[in-house]
């Protein structure tokens, strides 16, 4: 394919996305500044909102992207995941077959309907790109995301994410029903039968990896990266939650931004960033002290605070 200038490259995943996934217009600018900032996904949404589709549509979009899929499940166990060991009968040894996580895109679909077991299996795959069998170290691709989903209604038969495995998701997106003219465009159109299978790329896996490196250089000033600090530190004080967000997830806001800067054409972080990327990056990063308390409305609250008199 011909080289992808590095600007043309997020616009063109967001304008493909479109293509495929309508009435998430929002959803899809956080989203691909989430990926681009070298973040995964947990995607909370009901089901037929678009959740597995937006992933599959990624994968097309990127050149020699490879895609696999794990619906998880109670009787899941690690190495169904991770991969195992098999005995060689002709060779007398173990050898390691690889499990789908070795792959670029991973959709962990319905994470949280497997036990904790399998859960925190991921755990060393997402943080430290790598599984570890048989006393071995089998590093994973260079480019590697999980895209993982839950069902926020349906708790029957479920096991809720550890704090330790949210804390791995750079921000939680939740796909919403489509406003009306965008519904009626999916029924006139059926996007994931008729536009998927024939989307043009957009960039090549090297292509994408360069971009993700354009947004870890975007700059950002000290006055917003001391609101991010603030953001986070009031989450911590605060007398309606009883976690407040760990200096890592600091780090995830502040690169979740710049992705945010890179989608939007700048190479500097805005306070508008700052605000648009604090729920999706923390929200899922705190413990509210009580079922009725709106976390979202909450994270808002406080950002916007810290982040007065810098808009």
């Amino acid at each position: 394919m011909q080289e992808t200038p590095i600007k043309n490259i997020p616009q063109g995943l967001i304008d493909g996305l479109k293509m495929v996934i309508k009435g998430q217009d929002e959803l899809i600018r956080l989203f691909c500044a989430s990926i681009l900032a070298g973040g995964h996904v947990l995607l909370e949404g009901l089901p037929g909102t678009g959740k597995t589709t937006l992933a599959q549509t990624l994968s097309a979009l990127i050149d020699s992207s490879d895609f696999s899929r794990i619906q998880f499940t109670p009787d899941l166990l690690p190495y169904d995941i991770t991969g195992v060991d098999v005995w060689n009968r002709e060779k007398s040894n173990f050898e390691f077959r690889p499990g789908p996580v070795f792959t670029h895109i991973l959709l962990a679909d319905e994470i949280n309907r497997t036990t904790p077991k399998v859960q925190s299996a991921l755990l060393e795959v997402m943080s430290e790109q790598q599984v570890s069998q048989g006393g071995r170290t089998y590093p994973l691709k260079d480019f590697f995301l999980v895209l993982a989903t839950q069902n926020p209604l349906d708790h029957e038969g479920t096991y809720p994410l550890p704090e330790a495995q949210k804390d791995r998701f750079m921000v939680c997106l939740k796909p919403s029903y489509p406003d009306m003219e965008s519904e009626l465009a999916i029924l006139k159109g059926d996007p994931s039968h008729t536009v998927l299978p024939s989307l043009d790329v957009v960039c090549s896996l090297g292509e994408f990896m360069e971009c993700r490196e354009a947004a870890a250089s975007v700059y950002c000033e000290e006055s917003l990266m001391r609101a991010v600090v603030k953001i986070c530190a009031a989450t911590r004080e605060s007398s309606e939650l009883q976690a407040g967000v760990s200096p890592r997830g600091g780090l995830m806001l502040l690169g979740a931004c710049r992705g945010l800067a890179l989608v939007s054409g700048r190479d500097y972080v805005t306070a508008q960033d700052v605000l648009d990327m604090a729920v999706p990056v923390l929200s899922h990063r705190v413990s509210p002290l009580s079922s009725e308390i709106d976390v979202s409305d909450l994270i808002n609250r406080i950002s916007r605070e810290e982040s007065l008199g810098l808009l």
